[in-house]
C-alpha cells in the first residue's frame, strides 16, 4: 500500500512513527557505540594494568633472585670462563634473545710458563731456625768389620713452632744523687739539692703502656678486628690485667697527642692530583641530640702526591653533602667517587674540582642484572664492553710502567679507549628504549648513561683509573671491623678510631708494616716539637730521617 493513497492524518501518523523509530534506533546505536567504546577503554586499561603488574612482578622477582644470589652465591663479579657451556640444571626456558650484531672473536695472548712442581711450598729461609740433631748411638757408628762409619749425608725435615706471646715489664730506674758533705743545702738554705736524670717522654705520660704495647693493641682492634673485650681476655690468659676501659682511654690519649701529625696528613691528602672518596655507615651509641638507632657515617678520602698516598678517615653524624664540601675546601684536582649525588652538591659551582665517576659501579649493576634479571644475555653484553676497558687499562699499565712513560700511556689509552667507549654508548642508546627502566638491566643502563660524562673523564689524566676500587679497598678494613665491634660508644671514640685507621691504612699504602710503623711513631712522637719534627714522622720519612 502506497503512503500517497492514505489519508493525510494517517500518513502524518505513519511518518511520525517512522521518525520515532529512527530516533530510537539512532539512540540505541549511540548507546551501543558508547558502551563499546567504554568496553574498549576498559579492556585497554586492563591490558595496561596487566602489563604494569607483569613488570612489577618481574621487578620483585629480580629483587628476590638478587637477594638469594647475594646470600648464597659468590660475590665476585666474574662470568664463567666458557660462556657457551650450558649449566647442568639450567632452565629449559632459556632466553632466545640473540645479540644483534656479531662481534669479532676476542683473542688473548697466553704467555709461556713453567708448571709448578707439586708438593709443599718450602718455608721462608729468612725465618730464624733452631737445629735439632738426632744421631745414632756411638756403638752403632762401628761397622761389622770393625771400622768407624763415615758420615755421608743427612736427611732434614722442618716444622713450624709457635712461641706464645710473652709480655715483659721494663722497669726504669733513675738513681738520685746528693752531697753528703754539705747535705745539698743551697746558699739560701731553703731546700736540698738532689740530682736525678729527667724522665724520658712517652706518648702517654705516667702510664704503664709502652709504644710496643699500644701498637699491639691497636693492630689487634683496627687491623685484626679484635674488639677490646676480646683482647682483655687474651691478656688475662697470659697473666696481665688490662681492662677494656684502659685501652679505650689510651686510644683517646694517643689520638689527641698525635694531632699535629694528623693535620699534616690531612694537608698531604689534598695535595695530590687525584682524590678518591667514599663513605659507609657506623653506629654511635651515645651522641648528644641523636637517637642510638640513627645511622652515622664514616667518610674516607684517598689521595696525595705519587709515592705519598694518604688514606684519611673522618667521622660525621650524617651523610650530608656539607661534610664533603667542608673537607674539600682548598683542594684542586680530580675527585673520583661513586654515583652518590651528595658529591655533585658538594662541588657545585667549584670549577677547580673535576668530578670523575666509577665504571666498577656500573659494571656491578650489569652483573646483578646478569644474575637475577630476565635479560641476562643483554646484561652480559654490557659487561663485555666494560671488560674491554679494563683489559686495555691492564695492558697499558704493564707496558708503560715507568714514570717517564706516563705521557705515552696517557696518549695511547685515550686513542684506544675512545672507540670502545663509542661502541658501548651506541649499544646503551639502542637498548635504553627497549628495556623497562624499573628492571635491573634498565637501572644499569640508566645509571651508566646518567654517569657517562663523569665515568669517561678518567681518560683526562694518567693518574686516574676507570674505577674507585682503591678507595673502596681502603674502607674495607673498617667494614670488616664493624662486623666485630659493632658500634662506637661515643662520637669521640669514633673520631679517635678514624685517627688510628688513618695511621694503619696509610702505612700499608706506603709499603710499611703498620705495627712496626706505629711502634716507632709512638717512640719518637714525644720528642717532636716543631713542624719539621712531625714531618719526619710521616710514613715515607720515618725510616729515612
Amino acid at each position: 500500500m502506497q503512503l500517497e493513497t492514505l489519508d493525510a492524518s494517517v500518513r502524518d501518523y505513519v511518518n511520525e512513527y517512522i521518525e520515532k523509530i529512527e530516533v530510537s534506533y539512532k539512540q540505541e546505536i549511540k548507546e551501543l557505540q558508547a558502551h563499546h567504546e567504554r568496553q574498549e577503554h576498559q579492556i585497554h586499561k586492563l591490558k595496561i594494568d596487566v602489563n604494569e603488574y607483569q613488570w612489577k612482578y618481574l621487578e620483585i622477582k629480580e629483587r628476590y633472585d638478587l637477594l638469594v644470589y647475594k646470600r648464597f652465591m659468590r660475590s665476585a663479579e666474574q662470568l664463567p670462563a666458557d660462556e657457551n657451556q650450558p649449566l647442568l640444571f639450567a632452565s629449559e626456558e632459556k632466553e632466545t634473545e640473540a645479540v644483534q650484531e656479531a662481534e669479532p672473536e676476542e683473542k688473548t695472548e697466553v704467555k709461556s710458563h713453567q708448571r709448578k712442581k707439586p708438593g709443599r711450598k718450602p718455608l721462608d729461609p729468612s725465618l730464624p731456625r733452631e737445629e735439632i740433631i738426632i744421631d745414632i748411638a756411638e756403638e752403632d757408628k762401628i761397622c761389622v768389620c770393625g771400622e768407624t762409619l763415615t758420615r755421608i749425608g743427612e736427611e732434614t725435615s722442618e716444622k713450624l713452632e709457635i712461641i706464645p706471646e710473652r709480655i715483659v715489664v721494663k722497669k726504669t730506674i733513675r738513681p738520685k744523687y746528693a752531697c753528703r758533705h754539705c747535705e745539698g743545702v743551697q746558699s739560701e738554705g731553703i731546700e736540698k739539692t738532689v740530682r736525678i736524670a729527667p724522665v724520658e717522654p712517652t706518648i702517654i705520660p705516667r702510664s704503664i703502656a709502652s709504644a710496643s704495647l699500644l701498637s699491639w693493641i691497636f693492630t689487634g682492634k683496627f687491623e685484626d678486628h679484635l674488639p677490646y673485650y676480646r683482647q682483655e681476655k687474651q691478656f688475662e690468659r697470659i697473666g696481665v690485667e688490662i681492662s677494656r676501659q684502659d685501652m679505650c682511654n689510651w686510644q683517646q690519649q694517643v689520638y689527641g697527642n698525635l694531632s699535629p701529625l694528623f693535620e699534616l696528613l690531612k694537608e698531604v691528602v689534598k695535595s695530590g692530583p687525584v682524590m678518591q672518596m667514599d663513605e659507609t655507615t657506623v653506629q654511635v651509641i651515645r651522641e648528644e641530640g641523636r637517637d642510638y638507632t640513627q645511622k652515622s657515617y664514616m667518610w674516607l678520602a684517598r689521595g696525595g702526591p705519587p709515592g705519598k698516598t694518604v688514606v684519611w678517615y673522618e667521622y660525621h653524624p650524617t651523610r650530608a653533602a656539607y661534610n664533603a664540601k667542608t673537607f674539600l675546601e682548598g683542594y684542586r684536582g680530580y675527585l673520583q667517587t661513586d654515583g652518590y649525588s651528595g658529591y655533585d652538591t658538594a662541588i657545585e659551582g667549584n670549577s677547580e674540582i673535576i668530578h670523575v665517576g666509577c665504571f666498577a659501579h656500573a659494571r656491578r649493576k650489569f652483573f646483578e642484572a646478569s644474575k637475577a634479571g630476565k635479560k641476562a644475555q643483554s646484561a652480559e653484553e654490557g659487561i663485555k664492553h666494560i671488560r674491554k676497558l679494563y683489559y686495555l687499562e691492564d695492558e697499558l699499565r704493564s707496558k708503560y710502567g715507568k714514570k717517564e712513560e706516563q705521557e705515552k700511556f696517557f696518549t695511547e689509552r685515550k686513542a684506544r679507549a675512545g672507540p670502545v667507549l663509542e661502541d658501548f654508548k651506541k649499544w646503551l642508546m639502542k637498548r635504553e628504549p627497549e628495556i623497562p627502566p624499573s628492571t635491573l638491566l634498565g637501572k644499569a643502563i640508566e645509571y651508566t648513561l646518567r654517569q657517562w660524562d663523569k665515568m669517561t673523564a678518567y681518560l683526562e689524566s694518567p693518574y686516574l683509573t676507570p674505577d674507585n676500587n682503591a678507595c673502596e679497598n681502603a674502607i674495607r678494613p673498617f667494614v670488616l671491623g664493624r662486623k666485630n665491634w659493632l658500634f662506637s660508644q661515643s662520637a669521640e671514640g669514633a673520631e679517635s678510631s678514624c685517627g688510628i685507621y688513618t695511621l694503619i691504612e696509610t702505612a700499608k699504602q706506603n709499603g710499611l708494616i703498620s705495627a712496626h710503623y706505629m711502634t716507632v711513631l709512638f717512640e719518637k712522637a714525644p720528642y717532636a716539637v716543631s713542624s719539621e719534627d712531625w714531618q719526619k714522622l710521616l710514613p715515607w720519612n720515618i725510616f729515612t730521617a
